[in-house]
């Protein structure tokens, strides 16, 4: 077997996307509730990994290429150990655009898996925090924890939209290379390099993001950590309900729309529809 080139990954795509399209209520709902806890641990485990590089400006480079390479292994999982992703799943457009796929079903995948990526993602949240790992460090990873968080909720719309877009382009890159290396290794590396870089750059995954605020919005309910004194009242009042939902995950969520089903599905699509 040899690796499938971009025209016949394309065709996998759209044959994968089908699948998801009719899968069932339960089945859908288990693999989003694992995907979006194979993310959050994947995120909290990046922050462990990178906490004090992150708190440091003259690390904090560094510190996003660490952090980016832990995060990875939550794509590796979703691909290769099986799980329903959101983001990932905005590759189902291609399907729709060849017909393949009704505009009710890919929305009723979208749903099912965005509310179970939520809970999932919640799932481990409360864990962590309620874990005392964010202790750790001297109370450094719940300092960082509510930093990143209230960085999140302190993003206009535009910029978090924006920053959406450059994300799930990088993350439906990796899912359609994973689709077409014909060995376990490929797969991985195929989601590694592109999530790497994301996290690297800073940009917004809707996923991640159901773990890091709620993460950070509980971390600041239960402790006072005085590493604090590094984020601003006004960006710590931001980081409620609110701040997560309207301010952050909306602007986001439409962003990894538009970078994965148009720029990754959408560019493939016309690429390759006459041959």
């Amino acid at each position: 077997m040899k690796p499938l080139n971009s025209m016949e990954i394309l065709d996998t795509v759209i044959e994968t996307g089908v699948k998801k399209s009719e899968g069932s209520f339960l089945k859908l709902s288990i693999l989003g509730f694992l995907a979006g806890g194979f993310i959050a641990m994947a995120a909290a485990g990046s922050n462990m990994a990178a906490f004090n590089l992150l708190m440091n400006p003259d690390t904090y480079g560094l510190g996003r290429a660490v952090a980016g390479a832990l995060f990875s292994v939550g794509l590796m999982l979703v691909v290769t150990a099986g799980a329903e992703l959101f983001t990932g799943n905005a590759l189902m457009a291609a399907g729709l655009f060849r017909r393949r796929i009704s505009f009710k079903g890919m929305m009723r995948n979208w749903a099912i898996v965005y509310i179970a990526n939520l809970i999932g993602s919640l799932f481990i949240a409360y864990i962590v925090t309620s874990s005392g790992l964010l202790d750790s460090g001297s109370h450094l990873l719940g300092a960082l924890t509510v930093k990143i968080a209230a960085g999140k909720t302190g993003l206009g719309f535009h910029q978090a939209f924006l920053l959406g877009i450059l994300c799930n382009w990088l993350v439906c890159l990796g899912v359609y290379v994973a689709y077409g290396a014909d060995t376990m290794t490929g797969k991985l590396l195929g989601c590694f390099f592109p999530i790497w870089l994301f996290v690297t750059a800073g940009f917004e995954h809707s996923v991640a993001n159901m773990y890091y605020i709620p993460a950070g919005i509980m971390a600041k309910s239960m402790a006072d950590y005085g590493f604090l004194s590094q984020v601003s009242t006004e960006a710590l009042s931001n980081l409620n309900l609110y701040g997560f939902f309207i301010t952050n995950l909306i602007p986001v969520t439409l962003g990894n729309i538009v970078g994965g089903s148009l720029l990754v599905a959408g560019a493939y699509y016309l690429a390759y529809k006459e041959r």
